[in-house]
C-alpha cells in the first residue's frame, strides 16, 4: 500500500521533470513535505484543458489535489480519507474508481515512500487477534538513481452542494494512488541487515511509472479500459533501493529532512 510519502522537489524542478506548461505559482514560500499523509494536499501531474479556454487540447498542468479520493457521486466527502489507494488489479471495475480511470488519470511525483515492515508471521497473528501490533521498522523506498518517484494516480472532481458555486470551497479535488503487488526480486541496494526485497516490507507498493509511460498514462484521449490497463504493468526489476529510517516518522506530527536519514540498521526492539 501507500500511507506515507516524502515530497521535496520544488514545484519548478517538477514543471521542467514533466515538462508543465500550466502551473499556479505558489502564494507562499514553497515548504518540502517530509511526511506527506492521507487528506494532506500533494501535487499532481494531469493533462487537462485549460477551464475557460477557447484552445479544448489537453494541456500539462501541476496541481495540488487532496489525497484522499472522493467519488463525484458521494454524498459527503468523509470516506476520502479511507481512499488513498486504488489496487491496479481491480481499478478498471471498482465504481469508485473506474469512470476516474478511463478520464482522470495523473502522475502523483515523490521522492519515494515509507513502508512498515510486515513479516507473514505477524500479519497472520494480528489478522487472528492473537497478537498485539508489533512495533514495526519502518523503511523509505526511493529510485535507486535519485529519480522522482512518478507515482500512477487518478483524481475526481466532488460538488460540495452546501456552498454556493461562487464559494472557493465548493469544489474538491481529490486523488489516490495506485498499488500493486510488491516486487520480490532482489533490491537495488539490499541492506546488510533486513529485507532483501520491497515484499518482505509489503505485500503491496505504489505503482512506479517510468517516463516512457507518462505521456500515455497522462493521455485523457486514451479511454479504453483493456489498452489503460496494460500500463499498470509494474516496472522493471532493479530500480529501487530501501533503507530503515528513525520510527519518528511514524508519528505524523513529525516533519523534516532527518526523517530520510539513513539508519544502520533497524532500530531496536523493531520487527526486523
Amino acid at each position: 500500500m501507500c500511507g506515507r510519502f516524502a515530497s521535496s522537489r520544488r514545484p519548478e524542478d517538477l514543471a521542467a521533470t514533466f515538462e508543465i506548461e500550466k502551473w499556479d505559482e505558489p502564494q507562499e514560500e514553497f515548504v518540502p513535505d517530509f511526511n506527506v499523509a492521507p487528506t494532506k494536499e500533494v501535487y499532481a501531474v494531469l493533462d487537462r484543458p485549460l477551464k475557460d479556454a477557447d484552445d479544448p487540447r489537453p494541456v500539462r498542468q501541476l496541481r495540488t489535489l487532496k489525497w484522499g479520493l472522493v467519488p463525484s457521486w458521494s454524498k459527503t466527502p468523509e470516506g476520502g480519507a479511507r481512499m488513498i489507494n486504488a489496487r491496479a488489479e481491480t481499478v478498471h471495475e471498482k465504481p469508485s474508481y473506474r469512470r476516474a480511470f478511463t478520464s482522470r488519470r495523473c502522475v502523483i511525483p515523490a521522492d519515494g515512500y515509507y513502508e512498515w515492515v510486515t513479516a507473514p508471521e505477524e500479519r497472520q497473528l494480528e489478522v487472528e487477534g492473537k497478537k498485539k501490533r508489533p512495533r514495526k521498522q519502518p523503511y523509505f523506498v526511493t529510485p535507486a538513481d535519485g529519480s522522482v518517484f512518478a507515482m500512477a494516480g487518478l483524481y475526481e472532481f466532488w460538488r460540495d452542494k452546501t456552498l454556493p458555486d461562487e464559494h472557493p470551497l465548493a469544489w474538491w479535488v481529490t486523488c489516490t494512488v495506485i498499488t500493486t503487488e510488491a516486487e520480490t526480486a532482489p533490491l537495488a541496494a539490499a541492506p546488510e541487515e533486513g529485507p532483501r526485497s520491497l515484499a518482505d516490507i509489503h505485500p503491496r507498493m505504489p505503482l512506479m511509472l517510468t517516463p516512457d509511460r507518462w505521456d500515455a498514462w497522462l493521455d485523457p484521449s486514451r479511454t479504453d479500459p483493456e489498452e489503460l490497463r496494460t500500463l499498470l504493468e509494474p516496472p522493471p526489476h532493479g530500480l529501487m533501493r530501501a533503507y530503515p529510517v528513525s520510527t519518528a516518522v511514524s508519528n505524523v506530527r513529525n516533519n523534516g529532512p532527518e526523517l530520510l536519514k539513513e539508519l544502520d540498521g533497524p532500530e531496536e526492539g523493531t520487527l526486523f
